[in-house]
């Protein structure tokens, strides 16, 4: 079976166990383990390590799906499933500390630079606090994001953003996460006191962005065409892919809840003109945003197999997309919403939890569009003032 037959397989498990992940503010145990077991969560891992390696739109597709069943699932799906393949991108030693005992080890990330990521000899002294770290509570380890000190580039001095990779020893996770939206992921707070990373498990995204294309020790044993795709691009994808999925599911429930809704005025919704132009509108946004989604997979995978890198207006052109899409769909599911029972105030409604699930997903730091679409019309145009977004 394929990546997307097996996440199918699983997909009624997950979205039986959504409501009580909501509830436990974290997925539950048999969510985790049916996301394991579904293979989906190594789909991005390299082969020689047991992974799937498998095509950046399969894996995109994945998340969509079981996101339309379950949009905590999704989302873990995304931001766990993602780790593996920057995983790829460090030294061998640094893959074997992760996988050699277990290639099905997984980690959790948070990369805002909230926390303090400062150069020593022999690494990094890693401290602070870092928020969002979803699924950290089943997860085996974290990559933490932190700003450590400065990188020249071509004469301009830009933020040595930088990921560390940290043992699930070496932090603790304080629970903070009390929301509306997205509950069942977990995202609770990584904080860390003065820990010590070796250089071998940091990895500067200069090299990402800045200087991409730059040799990257991991590439010299993982070649595949599936590691030779942009960072920012490839996580705001991931991003879109899950807030996207819970869009679609959001539509779905809608779809059910108003075939079988009285109007208030007689007979049925369903039959209502303005209640089918509503329908069809805010689907084919949804729908427009998957394209744009697929298209992007598709155009970095065809740049990768042709030996390429994608300049910086393309990556900044598909970032807009990316989280244009995402907006866009997060602004339909509201319009829907607006278009539903006075009921969907109850907590315990059908809608209620699937439309915070999407307003809190469109929240994400990498799905705020505007600045992307500056930075991408200022590199068309050949303006002087590019907004620093990561590229």
């Amino acid at each position: 079976m394929s990546l997307l037959d097996d996440v199918r397989a699983a997909a009624p498990v997950l979205a039986a166990e959504d409501a009580e992940g909501a509830r436990q503010r974290r997925l539950t145990d048999t969510a985790w383990k049916q996301l394991g077991e579904s293979g989906v969560l190594r789909a991005l891992q390299p082969a020689r390590w047991g992974g799937g390696e498998v095509p950046l739109g399969e894996f995109l597709d994945a998340v969509v799906a079981i996101g339309r069943v379950a949009p905590a699932a999704g989302w873990i799906t995304a931001v766990v499933g993602v780790h593996p393949w920057q995983v790829a991108l460090f030294p061998e030693r640094t893959q074997a500390e992760i996988w050699g005992d277990d290639p099905a080890r997984t980690l959790a990330s948070s990369y805002t630079p909230t926390g303090k990521v400062e150069r020593v000899d022999g690494g990094y002294k890693v401290s602070g606090r870092w928020s969002f770290s979803s699924g950290s509570l089943h997860t085996d380890g974290v990559i933490l994001g932190g700003i450590a000190g400065g990188r020249d580039w071509h004469g301009t001095e830009v933020a040595d953003f930088t990921s560390v990779i940290l043992d699930r020893a070496q932090y603790r996770i304080e629970d903070t996460w009390h929301t509306a939206g997205l509950a069942a992921t977990g995202s609770n707070d990584v904080v860390v006191d003065g820990v010590f990373v070796p250089a071998h498990r940091a990895q500067s995204h200069v090299d990402y962005t800045y200087l991409l294309g730059a040799p990257l020790p991991g590439r010299d044993v993982n070649p595949g065409t599936l590691y030779r795709l942009p960072w920012a691009v490839v996580f705001n994808a991931i991003i879109a892919a899950g807030a996207l999925g819970a869009a679609q599911g959001f539509v779905d429930a809608w779809t059910a809840e108003t075939s079988t809704r009285r109007s208030n005025y007689g007979g049925m919704l369903r039959d209502d003109a303005l209640i089918k132009d509503h329908l069809a509108a805010e689907s084919y946004v949804v729908d427009a945003g998957l394209l744009k989604l697929r298209n992007a997979a598709a155009e970095l995978t065809a740049v990768a197999e042709a030996g390429e890198w994608p300049d910086r207006e393309r990556r900044a052109r598909l970032r807009y997309d990316l989280a244009r899409s995402a907006q866009d769909a997060g602004a339909a599911v509201t319009r829907l919403m607006r278009a539903s029972s006075g009921r969907t105030a109850y907590t315990d409604h059908p809608l209620h939890r699937r439309y915070q699930d999407v307003t809190a997903a469109i929240g994400h730091a990498f799905l705020l569009a505007d600045p992307l679409g500056q930075a991408y019309a200022a590199l068309r145009l050949g303006a002087a003032d590019v907004p620093g977004v990561h590229l």
